[in-house]
């Protein structure tokens, strides 16, 4: 079956992200993708393989949307300037893209060699960011996986609606980065 003209993986990707986005990761499925584009599921095949292959492309559309924004936001900057202005771009593609968000956490399989390449150049922009400050790399990593962790604790909380008082979370966000940061300085 040959595929259907104007229909593309990146249009296919850009609608179930649509969905993902708006209604949330288990609602993107193959029958909502394909009456979205208006459009038989079968048709789906010619582009994707499976759920499967779609969830993969689908995470490997938001790590990269994610690698550019933060690469965007520290454009310029280094030190602790920068580390603010990563955090401040994960937060802000965490809100704008919650279903793509839950896909780009998770580490690649040997498989996923774009999935990789995509996580690994994230791994890479924080690992050079952490320079000036020079670490050792192994310290880097850990350094870079507890401001991963930090992150995300705020994302996925904010996300499930945790953060009730009236103090503003980016506020939050900039005092305890400050204190990871004092630590950081001392290390």
């Amino acid at each position: 079956m040959s595929p259907r003209i104007g229909l593309d993986l990146p249009t296919i990707v850009e609608a179930a992200a649509e969905i993902a986005d708006t209604s949330g990761i288990e609602e993107v499925t193959l029958a909502s993708l394909a009456q979205k584009l208006g459009i038989r599921s079968p048709s789906l095949y010619n582009h994707v393989n499976g759920l499967k292959g779609l969830r993969l492309q689908l995470a490997i559309y938001g790590l990269k949307l994610l690698t550019e924004s933060i690469n965007d936001a520290i454009n310029g900057k280094s030190g602790d300037e920068a580390i603010h202005a990563i955090a401040a771009a994960y937060m802000a593609f965490a809100r704008a893209h919650p279903g793509l968000y839950e896909l780009t956490l998770r580490a690649p399989d040997a498989d996923d060699v774009e999935y990789a390449a995509y996580a690994q150049a994230l791994v890479n922009i924080m690992v050079e960011t952490l320079r000036v400050y020079g670490l050792d790399y192994d310290l880097t990593i850990h350094i870079v996986r507890g401001f991963r962790s930090y992150l995300h604790g705020f994302a996925s909380i904010e996300q499930k609606g945790g953060f009730g008082m009236p103090q503003a979370v980016d506020e939050s966000l900039k005092q305890v980065l400050n204190t990871y940061l004092i630590g950081l300085h001392h290390s």
